[in-house]
């Protein structure tokens, strides 16, 4: 359950750090922002980490930079 909850606030930061680094207007709801965060930290962590544990300062980063080009994706295709 703490699992589950920690995932969620983890990626309401990273999405919403995420859509303020961005440059322009990043409109989404909550729930899209939490998402966003917790698919740019699994795309970070599958790019970056390649399944070591531990928090570090670029595992932080390159979650931010996943969300933000994960924000770049949907844009164009939306």
């Amino acid at each position: 359950m703490l699992n589950i909850v920690g995932a969620i606030l983890s990626g309401l930061l990273v999405g919403a750090l995420a859509r303020w680094f961005y440059p322009g207007e990043v409109a989404m709801s909550w729930p899209m922002t939490i998402l966003l965060g917790i698919a740019g930290s699994l795309l970070a962590g599958l790019l970056v980490h390649r399944g070591r544990p531990g928090i570090n300062r670029a595992g932080c980063l390159s979650s931010i930079l996943g969300a933000m080009a994960l924000i770049f994706i949907g844009r164009a295709f939306l």
